[in-house]
């Protein structure tokens, strides 16, 4: 399975790729703050893709449980500036994280070259087009709920089912726009009980059924955590690398991380393990 498009080509057979999270926001549940300054984001970017990031997430607005959702204007402020630099500056692929088809578009026309989307294309009607426009990767995330309400008491009838309908409706949403570029994500944490992200986890596999590359994103959440003893998202770099591991030889594609030096060495034993030959370096 590849993946190709602007220049970047992605050949899953041969490793799992690598997304560095860099939210510049000031309350996102991990690094809320620490890369607010354009700067400071700009200078994490790079450190990222030495580490062994092979795309830079940019996001501008929390999506944590509870969040409240900022204007299109801020959430414009924050992203637009660090996405020309980057553009400019790195040769991995800029993915911006939005749900809303405005800042996909001023992104795209400012360098990025993936969107992801957690609402799977729900969230704004317009999304589709915007993407199918540019031709670049979409990510179809699932979420029940939106980030403001998505943890109060989720319930499913059949938790995986119910979340590949969502990710083949998304994609049905993709291919009717013209979209081809299609990543899936099942969306830990959102909208989902400690259980329910264990569940995922297991039966990872199962998401590899529907013919797309899978991203995983469970970087310092919150069930690692309650695992761990309640420690907070600082102390949770080798649960995350347990859960990142595992999940590679469930079949993740991508792995959407925060730690990205350290997961990089995860997913590189990882491959080892599930290919049986090691890439040089």
């Amino acid at each position: 399975m590849k993946l190709s498009w602007n220049g970047y080509s992605f050949d899953f057979s041969r490793k799992t790729y690598i997304m560095g999270i860099l939210n510049v926001t000031p309350d996102s549940f991990s690094d809320g703050g620490l890369y607010f300054d354009e700067a400071h984001a700009i200078k994490r970017a790079h450190e990222m893709v030495e580490e062994g990031a092979d795309i830079i997430d940019v996001g501008g607005q929390s999506t944590r449980p509870g969040s409240e959702p900022v204007s299109v204007e801020e959430e414009l402020r924050r992203t637009i500036p660090v996405i020309k630099a980057l553009s400019k500056e790195i040769k991995v692929p800029i993915s911006i994280d939005t749900y809303r088809a405005q800042v996909a578009k001023e992104a795209l026309d400012a360098g990025a070259s993936i969107v992801n989307d957690i609402s799977g294309l729900r969230f704004d009607a317009e999304m589709p087009a915007v993407v199918s426009k540019y031709n670049v990767p979409v990510i179809i995330m699932h979420i029940k709920g939106t980030p403001r309400d998505m943890q109060i008491n989720p319930t499913y009838e059949a938790l995986i089912p119910e979340i590949m309908d969502y990710l083949r409706e998304g994609i049905r949403l993709a291919e009717d726009a013209g979209i081809d570029k299609i990543i899936i994500d099942p969306g830990i944490g959102f909208g989902k009980t400690f259980d329910h992200n264990l569940e995922i986890i297991k039966n990872l596999h199962e998401f590899t059924l529907l013919g797309k590359p899978v991203l995983i994103g469970p970087s310092r959440k919150a069930f690692i955590g309650k695992i761990l003893g309640d420690v907070p998202p600082s102390e949770r770099l080798e649960g995350t690398a347990a859960v990142i591991a595992v999940s590679i030889l469930n079949g993740a594609n991508i792995i959407r991380v925060h730690d990205v030096k350290e997961m990089a060495k995860v997913a590189k034993v990882a491959d080892a393990i599930k290919r049986e030959k090691v890439l040089p370096v």
